[in-house]
């Protein structure tokens, strides 16, 4: 069954909190929706992450993916971050996480990027699939490295 996607607004922000701390729980953080609220909320009033939300037929919120704008320097243009794909766990295999993806790519094409990129655990399989099959490409020229910032502050 096709899920209706669209922009979140303000207007989402409850459901796609709730979902953004089912996301957050599935990857080993703790249940808190007041931070999960507060975080989505942000983004969706200062524009600085483009959401979508995926719906079934009587408006439910299946899942979402959000993105963050980003710069290439070497072709000197803007890009997109695809930090977050979820659909929960009652929605899933029906290809939602697949039209939250071609909403993604359609948006990231009428923006006229350079490129979209994202990256996800090296177990999560499924996901991995979905990324293949839509035409990503596993980076091999790059490592990503990381500094723990807040772990350096205490």
């Amino acid at each position: 069954m096709a899920s209706i996607i669209h922009r979140a607004t303000i207007a989402d922000h409850q459901e796609v909190s709730q979902l953004f701390n089912d996301y957050r729980q599935f990857y080993q953080q703790v249940d808190d929706i007041e931070v999960a609220t507060e975080f989505i909320t942000r983004r969706l009033a200062d524009d600085s992450g483009i959401i979508f939300i995926a719906r079934g037929k009587t408006g439910e919120a299946q899942g979402f993916v959000q993105l963050y704008w980003s710069f290439s320097s070497v072709s000197v243009s803007r890009s997109l971050i695809l930090n977050d794909l979820f659909v929960s766990e009652n929605a899933r295999q029906q290809g939602i996480g697949k039209q939250l993806m071609a909403a993604a790519i359609e948006f990231a094409q009428t923006q006229q990027v350079s490129s979209l990129s994202l990256q996800t655990h090296q177990h999560n399989h499924t996901a991995q699939a979905l990324y293949q099959q839509l035409g990503f490409v596993k980076e091999q020229s790059f490592f990503t490295y990381v500094l723990d910032i807040q772990s350096q502050l205490k």
